[in-house]
């Protein structure tokens, strides 16, 4: 942990120094479009730079600064119930230097001036798919657990694992409302492990689960959903109510054991697993959260 302080409180030096803290971002962390948006914007005054000659420094400053401002909103991403990135990089699983190449991969639109020119932007998107796609390095899925004695089921074309209220927490006295991460794991009433990363295969790696709100699932439709889940689940997908949740985040849910044999019981539903055609319906209110800093 003392390394990784360390070293992030060189580079916020460094970079303080050159960008004078003329700039800002503001922005959000978005679990239902799996993006993080954010606007960096450069006070060209401040940073005593003269139009029109100072324009190509403004932009070079506005993006050395941009690399400096959303390193703390990415360090601080919950990726599975124990661990941030931060956490991930203190353990050595990751580098700062990856941490670099995700935030050099956002997408991001030209340097613009305001209107009375004293300010220069630029809006960035993230798709956290780079990240997952930066952790993920098994080359070959983990086998999803089976059973001995498969009950009759109807082949899916997803699953939809609803859990819009507070859930018990496994072996605690308490209650806590389900949050989103990148790696969610699913257990059973059991305690049996029936989904984790490992259990992806590595060519559907950008995103194991997605996550939506439950206007989305009440659509006045024939399968009830949005298009948007339609393109994940398909219109016939198994829904299934969260009885729990698990971890020291409560990322993970817990299903009962017979809608996990629903799932268990077939290689077509296994599949739906191994392919990530999970969505994960959670309140509005944990989907999206803000960020600034300076």
């Amino acid at each position: 942990m003392k390394k990784l302080i360390i070293l992030t409180l060189i580079f916020s030096s460094v970079m303080g120094v050159f960008g004078q803290e003329k700039a800002s971002i503001s922005g959000s962390v978005e679990w239902d479009t799996l993006n993080i948006n954010a606007k960096v914007s450069l006070n060209m005054a401040q940073a005593k730079i003269k139009l029109p000659a100072g324009r190509t420094q403004g932009e070079s400053l506005l993006n050395a600064s941009y690399s400096r401002l959303i390193e703390p909103c990415l360090l601080s991403l919950q990726v599975d119930s124990s661990a941030t990135i931060a956490d991930l990089i203190n353990s050595g699983e990751l580098t700062l230097s990856h941490i670099e190449a995700i935030s050099r991969r956002a997408n991001s639109s030209s340097p613009a001036l305001s209107p009375d020119m004293k300010n220069m932007t630029t809006s960035v998107s993230i798709p956290i798919s780079n990240i997952s796609s930066t952790l993920l390095q098994h080359s070959r899925a983990s086998p999803i657990s089976r059973t001995l004695i498969p009950v009759s089921t109807a082949k899916y074309t997803g699953i939809i694992v609803i859990a819009v209220e507070e859930l018990p927490i496994h072996g605690m006295n308490s209650s806590a409302m389900p949050v989103p991460c990148i790696f969610p794991k699913i257990w059973d009433s059991e305690m049996n492990l029936i989904y984790d990363r490992n259990m992806l295969e590595p060519q559907f790696e950008n995103a194991m689960v997605r996550y939506s709100t439950s206007q989305n699932i009440f659509q006045k439709n024939p399968s009830g959903l949005s298009d948007d889940l339609q393109k994940v689940v398909g219109d016939r997908p198994l829904r299934i109510f969260a009885r729990g949740v698990f971890g020291v985040k409560p990322t993970d849910l817990i299903i009962e054991r017979s809608d996990a044999m629903i799932i268990i019981s077939s290689e077509e539903n296994r599949r739906l697993l191994s392919q990530g055609k999970v969505v994960f319906i959670l309140d509005e209110s944990v989907l999206r959260y803000n960020f600034i800093g300076e």
